[in-house]
């Protein structure tokens, strides 16, 4: 079988990525243009100063990537490209430029969801293997995916407000911390102790997460220790915050994975990242005899080579997209 060369592009964000994949499993180059410096000063992304960021590097980008590859765009096979969901004013530039490629090369285009592509990161570590439960977790989506083969999608559950990234952010303002505070208080919290009471959120049996209450509560908690005059102590409201997110997430994940009788679980996204949830998953997934992945933190925040992989199985699946592809702020995935 010939070798298949996917040109991934990601933008959806505040990242200009592109990367090209063999054949949905060996990364041939990756480059990030990240804009975390230029959004740290405003405590969270701008979306128009993203997309005007994305126009400027995304010529630059796309010419790194295929010098360090040395291959030419003659030589891609197909290019995938995140359409959604994200930011529209971001992706649009990443979907204009698939576009400008695909038709001076002629080039199939593979519309690629983000969600899928952070799956799909794992296949980069190692190949999946079905069936299985994605856990999702970033700054814009917590979600429960059931996977019984490549590319196939069922959604069982997803937050019903705020997803579990933007709350790390928001309470790591609260507490002065600089964006992006997701790693921060990860780091404060393996230094603190879990003595402040914080409620789990949506404890019952389904699917579903919220993490708006708790957001509330840590805001409440701070706003009282503040007109009682007393001082927080951030390792400690790190700690107890992290383990109530832990809490909330292994109890519904380990259920769907019970419930399913799955014996193959994988982390996705950004907050895949946290070392605290990785490692209380990785003491439950050895108590109950589960495969456990978690893509390398170079795979877990936004990147192209996780579009490119998720695209490679796209493609053989037989999805295309024409020119009238547009870019979509939201959109299921399926």
């Amino acid at each position: 079988m010939k070798d298949i060369y996917i040109l991934g592009i990601e933008s959806s964000c505040d990242e200009t990525s592109f990367s090209i994949v063999k054949n949905g499993i060996e990364e041939i180059s990756t480059v990030i243009s990240t804009q975390i410096d230029i959004h740290k000063k405003y405590g969270g992304v701008v979306p128009e100063i993203a997309s005007r960021a994305h126009i400027k590097n995304i010529t630059f980008v796309l010419e790194e990537c295929l010098e360090q590859a040395k291959i030419k765009m003659e030589d891609i096979t197909a290019i995938a490209i995140t359409y959604g969901p994200g930011l529209i004013g971001s992706l649009l530039v990443g979907v204009e430029c698939a576009k400008t490629l695909s038709f001076l090369y002629n080039k199939p285009l593979i519309p690629v969801h983000h969600i899928a592509g952070h799956i799909y990161a794992n296949n980069l570590v190692k190949r999946l293997e079905f069936p299985l439960i994605a856990l999702v977790i970033s700054g814009g989506h917590t979600e429960l995916i059931y996977m019984k083969s490549d590319y196939s999608f069922e959604k069982l559950g997803a937050t019903l407000d705020d997803a579990v990234g933007e709350c790390y952010d928001k309470v790591a303002k609260v507490l002065g911390i600089e964006y992006p505070g997701g790693p921060k208080i990860d780091k404060l919290a393996s230094l603190g102790e879990k003595k402040y009471d914080l409620p789990i959120p949506l404890n019952d049996d389904t699917y579903d997460f919220s993490f708006s209450g708790l957001k509330s509560a840590v805001i409440n908690l701070v706003h009282k220790e503040k007109l009682r005059g007393k001082e927080i102590n951030k390792e400690d409201l790190a700690a107890s915050f992290q383990d109530v997110v832990i809490k909330s997430l292994t109890k519904k994940t380990m259920h769907a994975v019970k419930e399913y009788n799955v014996k193959n679980l994988i982390l996705a996204g950004g907050v895949a990242a946290n070392s605290g949830i990785r490692k209380e998953f990785q003491k439950l997934c050895e108590e109950n005899n589960i495969n456990y992945t978690f893509p390398s933190i170079k795979y877990a925040t936004d990147n192209a080579a996780m579009i490119a992989s998720a695209g490679y199985y796209a493609y053989l699946k037989g999805r295309r997209a024409d020119l009238t592809l547009n870019a979509v702020s939201s959109d299921e995935l399926k």
